[in-house]
Parts: C-alpha cells; structure tokens; sequence
C-alpha cells in the first residue's frame, strides 16, 4: 500500500509540474484572437512605409496587413522572420494560402495581404520591399 502511495504522489506532481511549465512557454492565448498590428501601407508615391519597427513577443499570434497604394511593383520580404514563425495563413483578396514560409508577397497594383502568424524565435528581424531598401523602405520585428 505505501509503495502505491508513493507511486500516486509522483503521477500527481508530475501532473501538476508538466501542466504549469506550459505557461511558462507561451505569453499569448492561441485560441483567442491574434493582436492586429498597426497596418503596414507602402506607398509607391512617395517610396515610403508607414511603420519601420514592430514590437512582437514569441508564442503570441499576429495579423499583419499590408496595403500597397498601386504606383509602384513591390515585393515585401520578410526572410529570416518567416522562417523563424508558424504561418497560419495569408490571405490574398479573399484567397487563403498556407505555407511554411513565404520567399515574399509581391504587389503588382493596389492591394491588401494579410499575414497571420505566431514568433517561435526572439530576435530582430529585417523587413522590406525588394530594389527599394536603399530608399528607406526597411524595417525591423523586434521579437522578444
């Protein structure tokens, strides 16, 4: 009888040890609804972005829109934190796509994409449109 007590009270806090620990790993709810972030609009006019840094903590879920004014062929990218995210989803005119991670969304006239996903790696993570990083439209996910 002592013996199966001691072997209870061990599933029991291994139990209660391997429940706790799991908050300790993720600070966002992925079952709730992501944290909008402010929308990234690139403006083909004035070869501007409207946000060069983004403040981001892993295991949190995001949607990130970007909207391009149509004056210009862009190509936003986005290396190193695509491949240091879990996409769920973008979402191109209503058009969903599930990738591990994206080479780059490319804006041939005026539109939206949205892009939802969840840091899994902290960092500092360059962002930008392709040919343009020299006319200032560079950026950075700090993910903490």
């Amino acid at each position: 009888m002592k013996f199966i007590n001691i072997i209870f009270k061990y599933f029991v806090s291994i139990l209660i040890i391997t429940l706790f620990s799991f908050s300790a790993y993720s600070k966002g709810n992925l079952a709730s609804q992501p944290t909008r972030l402010d929308v990234l609009f690139l403006s083909g006019k004035d070869l501007t972005m409207s946000n060069t840094e983004y403040s981001l903590e892993t295991g949190k879920y995001y949607k990130l829109s970007i909207e391009n004014d149509g004056y210009e062929e862009f190509m936003f990218q986005s290396h190193d934190l695509f491949r240091n995210s879990w996409i769920s989803q973008i979402i191109v005119n209503e058009i969903e796509m599930h990738s591990a991670y994206p080479y780059g969304i490319e804006f041939d006239d005026e539109g939206v994409a949205d892009i939802w996903f969840v840091p899994i790696r902290p960092g500092r993570y360059e962002f930008g449109v392709k040919g343009f990083e020299d006319k200032g439209m560079k950026g950075f996910f700090n993910v903490e």
